[in-house]
């Protein structure tokens, strides 16, 4: 597991070996694991923003794009 993105409203952990990734919605508690083809787009669209110099901003709107898909509650360990 690898860190991604951590800001005010999501955190971000990328699971390479299991080609998926985990973001969480902080504010509502929601999260979502992206597997696969899904996973893939998100890293490509990820990181192309984020070499665009993109701020935390604009890096949380990319992600809100992909809310519709939080629908698990966030469970703290």
């Amino acid at each position: 597991m690898q860190i991604v993105f951590d800001s005010q409203s999501y955190y971000i952990a990328d699971y390479p070996m299991l080609d998926g990734i985990e973001v969480i919605d902080k504010r509502s508690g929601l999260s979502t694991f992206l597997r696969d083809e899904t996973a893939q787009r998100f890293r490509r669209e990820f990181i192309e923003l984020a070499q665009s110099n993109a701020g935390t901003d604009q890096l949380d709107d990319l992600i809100d794009h992909y809310g519709a898909l939080m629908t698990q509650r966030t469970v703290y360990h």
